[in-house]
């Protein structure tokens, strides 16, 4: 199936409040002058709601200063070697590598808590079907096969006359495969699923995929040329990096409770179940403690209100969730 995109010339946008408090706490983090100075106290005291934007920038960058710092700290022993060989003091110039290293980290995460996110805007750009966070969509393609995707997903399609691909883009997408002949294939991360007459669901995480079988037959392989897995009904299967797991059994119905509304984890660490909360929630959710990210959770919730999923999961785990610049942080 061929699929072509429009281009559209707009005007740039007016930058929001909340990047020009960003921009400012950037200009006075970098030794300003004092008529900067002046012209900061000025917009700050213009209007109330900019003395609130720039408070919640300073909250955002202090939760963010801690994951910043450790980021710039791999950096800096990765960067020593070079550093060593260019600068007459190595030690000094360490140390103002780090402190750079930290600061653009910050720069970094704060950009994407934003919605900084090119990657994913040149995966829907490739996209020939996509749904929003929230949002379940059913398409039926031009063989009569059935997808369902899961909120906040995204597929390329190509049909030709000698197979049928799927690229799954983003998220998680359930197929109902119509017999014609020709090979079925979705494709995920570096492996794929082929096809042997199936209802199966194929679903990213963030090194690989993995594929459920409600009914039917699946060949998985990890990476080209590796050996087909063959899954049966109820059984999955997850890759990364080439590398296949072990095929488990699971109760195919709850795994894909996704498609009646419900999200169901079994001993999924947090980190995971956040980042299928974030499908339906409409902010962007931010774990800023990895350490917590690796608890286990178990439990079945509704995704009509990803804000008491967090109330729910955080009264067990043991942490809280704050709103900061249209942004849900989780620490």
């Amino acid at each position: 199936m061929s699929h072509s995109h429009s281009l559209r010339v707009v005007a740039d946008a007016a930058p929001s409040l909340e990047q020009v408090a960003l921009s400012w706490h950037e200009r006075l983090r970098a030794q300003p002058t004092a008529a900067e100075r002046q012209a900061f106290d000025a917009w700050l005291y213009a209007d109330p709601a900019h003395v609130e934007a720039y408070a919640q920038v300073q909250g955002l960058w202090a939760l963010t200063e801690q994951p910043a710092q450790q980021l710039a700290d791999e950096e800096a022993a990765a960067m020593a070697h070079y550093l060593n060989a260019m600068a007459p003091t190595p030690r000094r110039a360490s140390r103002w590598w780090q402190g750079t290293l930290a600061t653009a980290a910050s720069v970094l995460l704060m950009l994407g808590l934003l919605g900084w996110q090119p990657q994913r805007w040149v995966d829907s750009l490739r996209a020939d079907y996509m749904s929003a966070p929230g949002q379940l969509r059913q398409i039926t393609l031009a063989d009569q096969s059935v997808l369902l995707l899961d909120a906040d997903s995204a597929v390329q399609v190509h049909f030709t006359d000698q197979q049928r691909r799927i690229e799954l883009l983003r998220g998680a997408a359930y197929f109902q495969v119509s017999h014609t002949g020709q090979p079925f294939i979705v494709s995920a991360s570096d492996g794929e699923a082929q096809v042997l007459g199936t209802q199966f669901e194929v679903r990213l995480h963030d090194k690989g995929a993995q594929v459920t079988v409600q009914s039917g037959r699946v060949a998985v392989t990890a990476k080209t040329g590796a050996t087909p897995l063959v899954l049966g009904a109820n059984q999955q299967v997850s890759y990364q990096q080439g590398l296949a797991g072990t095929v488990q059994g699971v109760d195919s119905d709850a795994s894909l409770a996704w498609r009646q509304g419900w999200l169901t984890f079994y001993q999924l660490p947090l980190a995971q179940v956040l980042d299928e909360v974030q499908r339906y929630s409409p902010t962007p959710i931010v774990l800023l403690n990895q350490a917590l990210g690796q608890q286990r959770i178990s439990g079945s919730f509704p995704t009509q209100d990803p804000g008491k999923v967090l109330d729910s999961i955080g009264s067990v785990v043991g942490f809280e969730h704050h709103q900061l610049l249209g942004i849900t942080v989780v620490r």
